[in-house]
């Protein structure tokens, strides 16, 4: 356990890894295992709603300028300017859930990470790696529909990812999916309840 945590408040899980790794699908496992004690942070972002994205679910939609002015405000724990488009973590939504108890699931890059637990030192660290790198590779051919020159750039930044590894309290190698969801469910029930038979989740 965490020395460092405060038993009157919840805890803030981070959960970072390579893109094709499969955090979502896992990080979406926890919250169905562990609701509503477990909620999910939802990132605001300045740009438009991709097919089938509904604002408050996937992320905060806003405009730039709307974004500019909650920057200007201090009202992210960290944010980050990518591919045109603003992304950031709302710091009210982490203090509230935390400080009424509820455990928080944090899915970021490693860079937005580092920004977190610079402010929450008491952050729990959690990185999914790859079996290996061809196979992070081959996973993300299969799901990339951009071009070559993008898809080196993915694998470059997955590179840079996988060597913050030693920055993160626990890691879980995805292979077999199920594994991989029963070792991260494990690893949240020592937090949330250690009394827990976690042979029975």
């Amino acid at each position: 356990m965490n020395s460092q945590h405060n038993p009157e408040k919840g805890y803030l899980f981070i959960v970072s890894g390579p893109s094709g790794v499969g955090k979502t699908v896992l990080c979406n496992a926890i919250v169905e295992k562990f609701a509503p004690h477990v909620v999910y942070s939802i990132s605001t972002t300045s740009r438009a709603p991709r097919g089938g994205e509904t604002d408050g679910q996937e992320y905060n939609f806003c405009s730039a300028k709307d974004f500019e002015g909650a920057i200007s405000r201090d009202e992210f724990a960290e944010w980050a300017f990518v591919h045109g488009n603003y992304y950031g973590t709302p710091r009210l939504f982490l203090t509230e859930n935390l400080c009424a108890g509820r455990h928080v699931i944090l899915n970021i890059d490693v860079q937005g990470a580092m920004k977190i637990r610079a402010e929450y030192p008491e952050a729990v660290m959690i990185f999914i790696l790859p079996p290996t790198f061809e196979e992070l590779e081959s996973r993300i051919r299969k799901r990339n529909m951009d071009s070559e020159n993008s898809l080196q750039h993915r694998l470059e930044n997955a590179r840079q990812e996988l060597s913050y590894r030693e920055h993160y309290k626990h890691a879980i190698v995805n292979d077999d999916l199920e594994d991989a969801k029963k070792e991260l469910i494990r690893i949240f029930a020592g937090y949330i309840d250690p009394e827990a038979n976690t042979s029975q989740l």
